[in-house]
């Protein structure tokens, strides 16, 4: 799907954003006094998502008014609907609409974002009709700009929504391939027994019982600057390995790749705005399925990584981690100035936040607040954890340097990136995002299913936190 707005030049219909007043709601009086009654018989009193059509003379439609509820909170408190304007693009009948006005304290952007982002569907399997009302993006926007980032949300919905029986790391490196080749990136991938003789022991330990071969896909975008290097989990399926999960928490293992949907989904946006030309953009991806096999890497193994640090296995079903770490240490070698991870790494975080506002880690203060406050003005919320000293006795064996899976189940995502930090000590700053990836219940503008999470809110922050 290719997200769209409406043809300027085309005839438009009129949308009204109407607040709540204290008795009656604030119609707008171009409307004039019969479509003012009109709304008054229908009830309408401008609560947040409601929809009140106008009749024409003629008894077709001349418009329709849409509640956004009373005044606008202040920033630091998140309204309980991210996207609003998104009802209307799922409610409103199919057609062309314009914004008839900007009600003070009224995001457009993020309006009209949340509106690109209701019209996605996944359809690859079944067909499901996705609304057709089509919005004229308001002159004051960029419309290049938010199609592409409604490009770089639907290219990870799409992937994570895709079941590992049509996606596993050889689609995924396909996925890669053709997003390299839209925008003139180069590809290497290293695969299989490859990944020994190169010195990725960890992506092949994790990976060698799988369907498909590992590999570690590394894309690399033309252009000068500073150096970015964004680094995505891509386990294609988690079986837990010979840890082996439940049935019910294997059941939504499709999106393990969630990390490396999220890196290609924001590598894509930075591309589409020709972004890239200015920084040195890199993206890796192990690639693997976590499966189980006689070959399977065991509990109790001892692995050693690219870097030299040995890693007892105490669960295999904390393999993330492992791929992640070879794949950090790779691009720590080039020193980039900001190194990013994002995985679907932890239930921890999901126990601590849930499934919509994902922790982050980061030691520079300065980009830290740069992405929270990026991510909280463009509703692409993230939330600031510790990389707790303290708690790195708990990664800390016996028989080896580090642990994967610390017993205790205490601070189960801070000890993943504290794993982590031990891999990407030579980037300039570094930030790990610990995502979901999974919208469990459709929200305006987020159906269910796969969804982007701290895209945008690292795209935001860019010019503030890269040199």
């Amino acid at each position: 799907m290719i997200p769209e707005f409406a043809d300027p030049d085309a005839p438009s219909l009129p949308l009204w954003l109407v607040r709540q007043g204290e008795a009656e709601p604030e119609l707008p009086p171009e409307i004039g006094p019969v479509a003012a009654n009109w709304a008054r018989t229908q009830k309408f009193s401008a609560k947040p998502g409601q929809l009140c059509l106008l009749p024409s003379a003629e008894g077709g439609l001349s418009g329709a008014l849409f509640g956004i509820g009373p005044e606008a909170k202040p920033a630091d408190r998140p309204p309980r609907e991210r996207f609003l304007l998104a009802r209307a693009a799922e409610t409103l009948p199919a057609g062309s609409w314009h914004l008839a006005n900007h009600p003070e304290g009224f995001d457009l952007a993020l309006g009209a974002l949340g509106w690109l982002f209701a019209q996605y569907r996944f359809d690859r399997y079944k067909r499901v009709e996705a609304p057709q009302a089509r919005l004229v993006c308001p002159e004051a926007l960029d419309r290049e700009r938010l199609a592409a980032m409604a490009a770089g949300e639907y290219l990870a919905r799409d992937l994570i929504n895709t079941p590992a029986s049509d996606l596993g790391p050889d689609e995924l490196e396909q996925a890669a391939r053709d997003l390299a080749r839209r925008h003139g990136a180069s590809v290497e991938v290293i695969r299989g027994d490859a990944l020994i003789a190169r010195n990725f022991p960890m992506i092949h330990a994790v990976g060698r019982a799988g369907a498909q071969a590992p590999r570690l896909i590394d894309l690399r975008f033309p252009g000068e600057g500073p150096r970015l290097t964004l680094v995505g989990k891509g386990v294609c399926f988690d079986t837990g390995g010979l840890d082996i999960k439940p049935a019910a928490s294997m059941a939504l293992m499709k999106k393990d790749m969630g990390g490396a949907a999220n890196v290609l989904g924001l590598a894509e946006t930075l591309a589409r705005l020709r972004l890239t030309a200015g920084i040195r953009l890199r993206v890796l991806i192990p690639a693997v399925e976590n499966a189980i096999s006689a070959n399977a890497f065991r509990p109790g193994d001892i692995l050693t990584s690219r870097k030299g640090l040995t890693v007892e296995v105490n669960n295999t079903d904390a393999e993330g981690r492992l791929v992640l770490a070879d794949a950090l240490a790779l691009a720590e070698e080039e020193a980039p100035d900001l190194l990013i991870s994002m995985a679907t790494l932890t239930g921890a975080a999901r126990v601590a936040l849930g499934p919509d506002l994902p922790p982050f880690f980061c030691d520079d203060d300065a980009l830290a607040a740069a992405i929270q406050a990026a991510g909280r003005a463009h509703a692409d919320p993230v939330w600031r954890l510790p990389f707790w000293e303290p708690y790195e006795a708990m990664i800390e064996p016996a028989i080896a340097d580090l642990d994967n899976a610390p017993s205790g189940g205490f601070a189960g995502a801070i000890t993943a990136a504290l794993f982590l930090r031990r891999f990407a000590g030579q980037a300039r700053a570094y930030a790990h995002f610990d995502i979901y990836g999974w919208q469990p219940a459709a929200a305006p503008g987020r159906p269910k299913g796969g969804v982007g999470q701290g895209m945008r809110a690292i795209l935001l922050a860019l010019p503030d936190i890269l040199p």
